[in-house]
């Protein structure tokens, strides 16, 4: 009995427990999340970051250079801005807005 018992906590603890990182944001959730963000900017609930000011300049910078705001379909490193509409990258606020959408959805 003694043997069995942390072998059944140990499988309650998988059967129990949500796995972690295993969420990958829909087009829902980028869509939730775009709608949200302007929203968020015009009653000032936005909060840049100095990180969103500096991808708020390239996205203007390559809006100016190239056709493509996502430098050739690469994937942003961060999660959280994911899915973000082109137009709302080149603002930091909007930015901040949307990162908040996203982190508050579990991403």
């Amino acid at each position: 009995m003694v043997a069995v018992t942390p072998a059944l906590i140990l499988l309650l603890a998988f059967v129990v427990v949500k796995p972690v990182g295993g969420e990958v944001p829909t087009a829902i959730d980028f869509a939730a999340c775009n709608d949200e963000a302007p929203q968020a900017v015009k009653a000032g609930a936005a909060s840049p970051t100095t990180g969103d000011h500096a991808r708020a300049d390239r996205a203007r910078s390559r809006a100016v250079t190239t056709a493509s705001p996502n430098d050739a379909g690469v994937e942003p490193a961060d999660p959280q801005i994911r899915g973000m509409a082109p137009e709302g990258a080149k603002t930091a606020a909007y930015q901040a807005a949307y990162r908040s959408c996203m982190r508050r959805k579990g991403f």
